[in-house]
């Protein structure tokens, strides 16, 4: 019994379920974190790529599929950027509201998770008050199309990272 255990903790390759083990939570944590507000999970992704190829290179995971995640990730930010002055556009918004839905989002960057939600739609409203003279209805109606621009920005910011963790596994485990 303690030959057989012996030769099971010698030969094991402690590393690689090390690396992998890091590699799994990262993308678990990316994919959280596409959803969840403060937590970069694209970009968790993406590291979780490059720390497995530079600490695992024989794993079979290509630097093509690392560049592949790379523009993934630039990808899902601008998607995300977008998507609250795209709604607002599609709403009725002016340019001017698709100013102050990211004017708005930039400013509210600096009070954490209410500032990232109120800053937009405040932006985009203010905005639209003062700078495209619109009427109450009218301005809250753009700003309606921040709140669907953004929730469907988080959908795409999803599907994006889910692309990238399957990205990954095909590039790792199809040779």
């Amino acid at each position: 019994m303690t030959d057989s255990l012996h030769h099971f903790l010698t030969s094991t390759d402690w590393a690689c379920y090390g690396v992998w083990a890091l590699t799994l939570c990262l993308m678990v944590g990316g994919v959280a974190g596409s959803v969840l507000p403060l937590v970069p999970g694209p970009l968790l992704i993406f590291i979780a790529a490059v720390v497995h190829v530079l600490l695992r290179p024989q794993s079979g995971v290509s630097w093509w599929c690392v560049g592949l995640l790379f523009l993934l990730t630039a990808l899902s930010y601008g998607l995300d950027f977008a998507s609250g002055a795209l709604g607002t556009h599609w709403f009725g918004g002016s340019r001017w509201g698709m100013l102050g839905v990211v004017v708005g989002g930039i400013i509210g960057l600096f009070f954490a998770l209410p500032g990232m939600i109120i800053g937009p739609l405040l932006g985009g409203f203010v905005f639209e008050m003062l700078f495209a003279k619109k009427e109450v209805g009218p301005a809250v109606k753009s700003t309606w199309g921040t709140v669907v621009g953004t929730g469907m920005g988080l959908v795409l910011r999803l599907i994006v990272s889910l692309v990238m963790v399957a990205s990954f596994f095909l590039d790792a485990f199809w040779h």
